[in-house]
């Protein structure tokens, strides 16, 4: 298996926008061998936009005092590229052998995943994606109902690669606030916050806290919107705008039930909202990201995640 082709890797801006419109993305399934006390091998799922190519297993060298889930460094295309045993982190028996490798680009960082097996690209709806928070699974973002709304659908665990990057290596995601500068809001305003990572909410809340700025957290851009239209009821009531409560709202694009996109959307087309500005607080990094942003209507684009970026573009944002 080569590397992806320009069709799964590298989509043109305009059909990234067209999914995102239509509150649409693509979800690369694989298998990670059978589950604890079962026989079954559940699907798991990435999106295709973090997926920078896909391998069958190269060698791999080992690593001395690495962590038990680092295979080691593979040499890719002239870069050294870290190889996770992703199956042991998440408690799985590959009885197939670990034979692909998923070489991932996220959140400003490289790095390769061991799976059994690749399956297929399937396209869904936001709609069909549920919080798995609750549910029991610590590494889980979010459950896929892979047919819709049928009743025997096939389901796939999303995984929360933000806070499993933070286990494996905890000493390089860390938030340093120490150098990040006050930032000021209009007195009585929030930034309404948006992100469905455990893990990336802390982050966040940290570097907000560190700007002190007051902020409204939520775990979905479908709690976000409807945070959003109840502020503005309030306003409205006590004859004010709801500008006056929300000074902006950062969020997350791959969220469950809706994404930061559809949340952008939302905000853009309403004229309740004129003047909040949007700023998208991603992992999907790059230029080609940055302006598919730009296309859909947000004010800004941060890669996640380092304080004093976030500090300068809400900043920028807010004085635009």
């Amino acid at each position: 298996m080569n590397k992806l082709s320009s069709k799964s890797t590298m989509r043109d801006i305009d059909e990234r926008t067209n999914l995102a419109g239509n509150s649409m993305f693509e979800l690369l399934l694989f298998r990670l061998g059978e589950a604890p006390g079962t026989d079954k091998r559940e699907l798991f799922g990435i999106n295709v936009f973090k997926v920078r190519e896909i391998l069958v297993m190269p060698e791999v060298t080992a690593m001395v005092n690495s962590p038990p889930s680092v295979m080691g460094v593979a040499n890719i295309r002239g870069q050294m590229i870290t190889v996770i045993n992703l199956p042991l982190l998440v408690g799985t028996n590959p009885t197939k052998g670990l034979g692909i490798l998923l070489v991932t680009e996220f959140a400003r960082t490289t790095q390769a995943f061991a799976v059994e097996e690749v399956n297929e690209i399937v396209r869904l709806e936001w709609k069909n994606v549920l919080s798995a928070e609750g549910r029991g699974g610590g590494l889980v973002t979010s459950i896929a109902r892979l047919d819709g709304d049928a009743e025997n659908t096939r389901l796939a665990q999303v995984l929360d690669v933000e806070q499993i990057l933070r286990d494996v290596f905890p000493e390089q995601h860390q938030v340093e606030v120490d150098d990040v500068h006050k930032l000021h809001i209009p007195a009585g305003s929030v930034v309404l916050a948006a992100d469905d990572s455990a893990v990336a909410r802390m982050m966040i809340e940290q570097g907000l806290k560190a700007m002190g700025v007051p902020f409204i957290m939520t775990k979905s851009g479908q709690e976000a919107w409807d945070r959003l239209k109840a502020m503005a009821s309030e306003a409205e009531a006590q004859g004010k705008t709801v500008k006056d409560k929300v000074a902006l709202v950062l969020t997350d694009l791959e969220m469950p039930e809706m994404d930061g996109f559809t949340l952008t959307r939302n905000i853009k087309q309403d004229a309740r909202y004129s003047g909040i500005p949007v700023v998208i607080h991603s992992s999907l990094t790059g230029s080609t990201n940055e302006e598919h942003v730009k296309k859909v209507g947000a004010d800004a684009y941060v890669a996640k995640f380092v304080a004093e970026e976030l500090a300068d573009t809400i900043r920028k944002a807010l004085t635009r």
